[in-house]
């Protein structure tokens, strides 16, 4: 091979790796930022883009939602109970070039925002607001962390607290709490119970003593199922309004005798 032949062949394969070099291709959830000598030129992609060897340089930046596990962080509430708290934190990038432009990493950046805003929120709410409320809480961490990393080309589509760990003394005031809360409620239905049933004695009393009949009634009733439950004797005082008419009837079949 002569010489020139041989820097043909030289020439061509550099070509071919510059080639290679220019040429990217972008998935459907990527973007490509680029800088030219140093200056920003913008965002280009998905699918096959081209560079300039050596005088651009390319920055892959994904606009898929990521999830983030915020560590558990010690606060302490408005009321002065120790926590631990954890959350997890949804976002994704919607302006690729602030998020590289304007922020070293916007991943840290957003972290480090988050853990901030959670100890601060927590540290203004009282206990009671952090177990019952927990949406509101959530809903104000996101418009907070969204708010503050808007400019960072973020956005935070949705802010969950995980988890809230409470002292080992707290959780035996609240189970006491709790305890006492049940038994209130159960003395309270057993006397609302109690007065229903005296109303209806009540209730039962007044008929009855506006019938004699009906009470007679009630004590025949009282002894057939004192006979059933029991195979004894009992002995019981016999009402005299049960025989009087019997003893009325036998006086005057004596009187119409007598006559």
């Amino acid at each position: 091979m002569e010489p020139y032949q041989a820097l043909i062949v030289i020439l061509i394969f550099f070509v071919v790796i510059i080639l290679f070099s220019a040429i990217r291709i972008l998935r459907e959830y990527e973007r490509a930022v680029i800088f030219r000598l140093g200056r920003l030129i913008g965002a280009k992609g998905p699918g096959l883009i081209f560079l300039i060897p050596i005088v651009d340089r390319m920055v892959r930046v994904s606009l898929r939602t990521v999830v983030f596990d915020v560590p558990s962080q010690d606060v302490i509430t408005k009321d002065n109970v120790s926590l631990q708290v954890n959350a997890v934190v949804y976002f994704r990038v919607f302006h690729p070039e602030k998020a590289i432009v304007e922020v070293e990493n916007y991943i840290q950046a957003t972290s480090q925002l988050s853990q901030t805003t959670l100890r601060s929120i927590m540290g203004q709410s009282m206990l009671d607001e952090i177990l019952a409320e927990r949406d509101k809480i959530n809903m104000s961490l996101q418009r907070i962390i969204d708010a503050q990393a808007s400019p960072w080309g973020i956005k935070v589509s949705n802010v969950e607290i995980k988890h809230v760990d409470l002292p080992i003394e707290m959780k035996r005031a609240m189970a006491k709490q709790a305890e006492a809360e049940r038994e209130r409620r159960a003395k309270v239905i057993h006397a609302d119970g109690e007065f229903q049933a005296s109303q209806k004695l009540y209730d039962a009393a007044a008929i009855m003593g506006n019938s004699p009949v009906a009470i007679q009634l009630r004590f025949l009733q009282t002894l057939t199922e004192v006979a059933t439950e029991k195979n004894s004797t009992t002995i019981f005082p016999l009402p005299i309004d049960l025989i009087s008419p019997f003893i009325h009837n036998s006086k005057d079949h004596e009187k119409e005798l007598l006559k």
